[in-house]
């Protein structure tokens, strides 16, 4: 890519930073960093993600959303924690949006899938059944990176590959407690893309991955 369709695509991008969004209903909740993060994402064609410690959030039912959301923020009322349940679940309108959804490729830990809600028992089970009918749209792609897996990049931690149409370049999203920092340098991303391959490698074949999902779903451990 030439430094000129970079820049063209930083001042496209640059434009539609001022349009209103729907997020901005939520601007007393959602920080400016989740914000920009939802922005990128609802700009974008398409997502690789790699999940070791949650189901990635376009993917989460209502409820596993809010048991997560209030595990994670720590501080926040139960009203804010709704709320940015409902924003959770707005965002996942991106994977059946008319015109073209985003494409995602997803690859989860299967330590995710055995995590158990003792309260609310029943959560996991139907995340389980939402990860498996997500699974099936032609435009999503799942995989399951086995326990015994052999040692991968994704040993260092989870991320997201976020691509754009046209000229934009691809950005990489980082989050953690404190909220989310990006990856722009073009060597850098190229380094997050090798590692995905690598990891979608050592992953469980998609068909493997949606018959464990589905056994897991019919409470049968293996």
């Amino acid at each position: 890519m030439t430094a000129p369709e970079i820049f063209d695509a930083l001042e496209g991008l640059a434009k539609d930073a001022g349009k209103r969004g729907w997020w901005q209903t939520y601007s007393g909740i959602v920080a400016p960093a989740y914000a920009d993060c939802i922005s990128l994402e609802s700009d974008s064609a398409g997502i690789r993600v790699f999940a070791p410690l949650l189901i990635p959030g376009l993917m989460r039912t209502a409820a596993y959303a809010r048991e997560t959301i209030a595990g994670i923020t720590m501080t926040r009322t139960p009203e804010e924690i709704a709320a940015l349940a409902e924003v959770r679940m707005a965002r996942q309108a991106v994977l059946t949006r008319p015109g073209g959804p985003l494409t995602m490729w997803a690859v989860i830990s299967e330590a995710v899938l055995r995590q158990r809600f003792a309260v609310r028992p029943d959560t996991m089970r139907d995340q389980l059944r939402r990860l498996r009918e997500v699974a099936e749209l032609p435009t999503i792609t799942v995989q399951i990176m086995p326990l015994d897996a052999t040692p991968h990049p994704g040993s260092a931690g989870g991320f997201s590959l976020v691509g754009f149409p046209g000229a934009m370049p691809d950005v990489v999203l980082l989050e953690n407690l404190i909220g989310a920092s990006y990856v722009e340098n073009v060597a850098e991303v190229k380094t997050f893309a090798d590692a995905f391959d690598r990891i979608v490698a050592a992953a469980l074949p998609v068909d493997d991955s949606v018959g464990l999902i589905t056994r897991m779903e019919e409470g049968k451990t293996t």
